[in-house]
Formats: C-alpha cells, sequence, structure tokens
C-alpha cells in the first residue's frame, strides 16, 4: 500500500510558540531564512509546512515533529461534531470544513466551547447545581494548569469538589492523554529497581514474593473469603499481610505485588505526577494515584528497555511477549500503548479496552485514532466481532474518515466464570497503530494490504462519522440534512447530504 505524503497544516501550533519565546512574525521569519510574507501563508494554514523547515522549528524551538501533527486537531473536530449533535444545536448546520477551518483559526476557543459543553452536560445529568454557579465557581479558580510541552487541546477543567463541569475519571483520563501516557520518573524508577540484584538471576514472582517480605516484613497469603466479595486482593498494613484471593491467576498476582511495592516505596514519586496533574477535585486526584500506582505496576514487570527489545524481536507478537515476561494479553497490550520514552519511542499504538456495551473502560491513543466522547462505538469494529468468539484473535485493517489506516488486534480478556451462578466481566481490549508499521507487526502476515477490499471503512461512532452511505448507521449525524422522502427505502430509513454552504 502507497503511503501519501501527507501535507501538515499547523499555523495555529507556531503561533503558539512564537508566543511562547515572545518572538514576532518578522523576527522568526528572519531566523528560519524565509520571507515574512511566506511564513504569514503557513501560520494563516495557506500553506502547508515543508519538511525542511519543520526540521528546523523541530531544533530551534526543542519539540517532535509529533507537536505539529495533526492528531489533536482531528480529536477537537470530532469532539465538535459530536458536541453539535444534540438538539440543543438542532439549527446548526455547520459543514465538516467548517469544523476544521475553526479548529485550525482558534483551537483554544474550540476548546473552551468543547470545556462548556462539558459543563452543560454535567449539570444537566448529574444534579449538580446550576450552569451559571458552576461556571462562576471556574472563573474564580482561574484558568486551568497549562500541560507540559503541548496545547490546551482537551484540557480538563478545574473546578471545586461539588460542582464538576468534567467527570474526574474523564479528568484523569485527559490528563494522561495529555501526558501520551508516558511518565518518565516512574517509568525510569521502576526499570532501576527491575535491574537491581532484588530482582536478578530469579523469576519475578519470586522476587516480588522476596522483596516485600525482606524489605517490609510483608507476607503474601490466600484468602478464600475475598472471592465472595468481589475482591481480588487486600493489603493488611497492620498485619503486615497482602492476601490474595483463591483462585486469582499469576499474572494477576505479580501485578498486585508489584502495586503494593510502588505504594510503600514510591508513594512520593507517584503523589509528585498527581500534584503536577492540575487535577484539583479530590476524586480525580484520588484516581490519579491509582492509575499511577498501575503505570508503577506496569512498567516494574515489563522493564521499558527489555521490553522494548522484545517487542521488535518478536515483531510484537502479544501471545509469545505474554509469555515471556508471565503477565496478562491486556497488560503486554496496555504497556505497548506507554512506549513514548524521547529518543526511544516505540510503535504509537491506541489502546481501547471495552464492555460488551459498548462502554469505554480505558483508553489513550498515541496516533491520530480517535474515539467518541458522548456517543458510541462503530459497530463494524473489530471488537464486536471479539464477543462473539471469546480468546480468539481478531486482526482488522481500518480506515477512518479522515482516511488514516490501521491495523488493530482485538480479543476479550478476563477469566471465565468460577460457578453456575456466577456472571463473569465481559470485556475487550484493541490495539492498534498506523499501517505504515505493518511490516513491524507479526500480524500483518498473509494480509494483502494493497487490496482495497481488506480496509474496512470504521467512523468515530454515528454522531461524528461524515459517512453518508453505511448501512450500519444508528443515528444521523451532526451537520447534515436528512431526506426521509423520495421513491427509494435502504437499510437506513433516510438519505443524509452535506448542509448547503
Amino acid at each position: 500500500m502507497s503511503k501519501r505524503a501527507e501535507k501538515v497544516f499547523a499555523g495555529a501550533r507556531i503561533r503558539e510558540l512564537r508566543s511562547r519565546t515572545g518572538q514576532t512574525q518578522q523576527a522568526l521569519s528572519e531566523e528560519l531564512g524565509l520571507s515574512a510574507s511566506y511564513l504569514n501563508q503557513i501560520e494563516n494554514d495557506q500553506r502547508p509546512i515543508p519538511a525542511p523547515l519543520m526540521a528546523k522549528l523541530c531544533t530551534l524551538f526543542g519539540v517532535t515533529e509529533a507537536w505539529f501533527g495533526d492528531s489533536d486537531e482531528i480529536r477537537q473536530i470530532q469532539a465538535l461534531r459530536e458536541i453539535l449533535g444534540d438538539p440543543l444545536f438542532r439549527s446548526a448546520t455547520l459543514r465538516p470544513t467548517d469544523l476544521q477551518a475553526a479548529v485550525r483559526a482558534a483551537p483554544a476557543l474550540a476548546n473552551c466551547f468543547a470545556t462548556l459543553y462539558h459543563a452543560y452536560r454535567a449539570t444537566r445529568n448529574d444534579g449538580s447545581p446550576g450552569l451559571s454557579h458552576a461556571l462562576t465557581n471556574e472563573a474564580s479558580e482561574g484558568p486551568p494548569m497549562p500541560s507540559a510541552g503541548r496545547p490546551d487541546v482537551g484540557m480538563a477543567v478545574r473546578s471545586e469538589p461539588g460542582a464538576p463541569p468534567v467527570a474526574p475519571y474523564d479528568a484523569v483520563g485527559d490528563w494522561v492523554q495529555r501526558e501520551d501516557n508516558y511518565f518518565d520518573e516512574i517509568d525510569r524508577a521502576a526499570e532501576d529497581l527491575y535491574e537491581s540484584p532484588a530482582f536478578r538471576d530469579e523469576s519475578l514472582v519470586i522476587g516480588l514474593v522476596r522483596y516485600l517480605h525482606d524489605r517490609h516484613g510483608i507476607r503474601v497469603v490466600t484468602d478464600p473469603e475475598l472471592d465472595s466479595r468481589a475482591v481480588i486482593w487486600r493489603f493488611d498494613r497492620r498485619r503486615k499481610l497482602l492476601l490474595m484471593a483463591d483462585g486469582v491467576p499469576s499474572e494477576s498476582s505479580v501485578f498486585c505485588m508489584a502495586q503494593v511495592i510502588g505504594r510503600l516505596d514510591y508513594a512520593r514519586l507517584l503523589d509528585r505526577a498527581v500534584r503536577r496533574s492540575g487535577l484539583t477535585t479530590t476524586d480525580a486526584r484520588d484516581l490519579a494515584r491509582v492509575g499511577m500506582g498501575n503505570y508503577f505496576a506496569g512498567a516494574l514487570l515489563l522493564p521499558y528497555r527489555r521490553f522494548r527489545q522484545a517487542a521488535r524481536e518478536k515483531k510484537h507478537d502479544l501471545d509469545q511477549l505474554q509469555r515471556l515476561f508471565g503477565v496478562s494479553f491486556e497488560q503486554v497490550c496496555h504497556r505497548l500503548s506507554t512506549l513514548q520514552r524521547p529518543g526511544e519511542e516505540g510503535i504509537p499504538f491506541y489502546f481501547i479496552k471495552t464492555d460488551i456495551a459498548g462502554n469505554i473502560l480505558k483508553s489513550h491513543s498515541a496516533t491520530r485514532f480517535s474515539l467518541p466522547r458522548f456517543g458510541g462505538l462503530c459497530s463494524l469494529w473489530n471488537v464486536f466481532r471479539a464477543f462473539s468468539a471469546p480468546g480468539q484473535l481478531h486482526v482488522q485493517v481500518s480506515r477512518t474518515t479522515d482516511d488514516a489506516v490501521f491495523l488493530n488486534v482485538a480479543r476479550t480478556v478476563g477469566h471465565a466464570g468460577v460457578s453456575y451462578f456466577d456472571r463473569p466481566r465481559n470485556v475487550a481490549v484493541v490495539l492498534g497503530c498506523s499501517v505504515a508499521h505493518a511490516p513491524e507487526l507479526v500480524y500483518a502476515a498473509g494480509l494483502d494490504l494493497s487490496d482495497e477490499r481488506m480496509i474496512i471503512p470504521i467512523g468515530p461512532g454515528c454522531r461524528a462519522c461524515i459517512r453518508t452511505d453505511c448501512r450500519h448507521r444508528a443515528i444521523p449525524a451532526s451537520g447534515f440534512q436528512i431526506d426521509a422522502g423520495g421513491e427509494e427505502r435502504g437499510v437506513v430509513p433516510y438519505h443524509m447530504a452535506p448542509a448547503p454552504g
């Protein structure tokens, strides 16, 4: 499959860099060896950024090419499309090109609009105080803390407890996304511990058990009562016991032990990451601490350099990596999505965990792939096929509405029920990357990537999807006219056409 050269329009991002350093357009053009008029055209998205100029800008401002990528722009456009699908905006008939122009010209304003809509949904759905009260509290708090090295795209809103414009779970997810799901200090600390004498020349599970006992006097024991209360493990500090439910798989037990080690020996490091997040509600900070503990555990079980090297050698064969490191399928997939260490990056993956109803339980994207925030998932996605064949790996080549092509794999995870009356949790994970990385993945074997029939057209969810000919559509898309008349009837009982300009 030939890869088309992509034109990068990122005028707003260049203006952001200039504003940080206080440079005028004239001064920057002279430093880059350009005419002021040419730079002005680039900043107004009348011309794309040429590759040589991109390299100069990266060197001059100390950023990577990812800064100028359009992943954030695509996420913003999709968010706006979903928002405008709300009946509140039923009179709005903005075209896709209108949204793209708005995001490119004023990304901060588009983000403010999304923030306002988040506040509206929170007060409408959660029974919180009125919207004006929530926004007044927000204004008195001051602006959100900017993220390090990125524009405030998808910035979670700060709020007082009791009137959160953004749910804590979403706020934490936005923060992790802004950090590219990579936390350098935590990652390196876990890797250093793995490489220390404490874990040398023996299996990881034995090393974890011995570390907890020798350093903290903690014993790991089985408690058959935990399972009846749907508890996997419990840490009894007073008795210095780490209690495990009966029948917990080994990969879950090592993850639990790694979490406890992080909590005991690296609490300050984990708390420092949370303090830097800008999250202000107690619930959000508590969720973030849990997330950082999980991150430490994953980084300890799958140390960065060893795991990245093994992933390359095994061509990212998930089953082989799972057996090699003695972890779960989900843990391998999630760890692959975190390999964003500067200068030692792995393949940029997106990772999603969802239940059988399509509820997104966990997600992150290091690519331009973007998930819906307010609607459901596309029914053409292979994650739904995974639920019909539990335990089997499903490979899919898909094309999104912005013509990006991805190779992804999906599989159910979790455990079978322990009795007839048990109701095991049905969840699945999806791991995907740009098809440009297909030669580095074992899952491309046997696929004819030049055959367009192999590519499944998927969307971001019906509210934001611009495909007008999809027979799987559940609801109309925003920004389109609906024609329910005529002398013909398809699978979908109406036709859609772009709104007139």
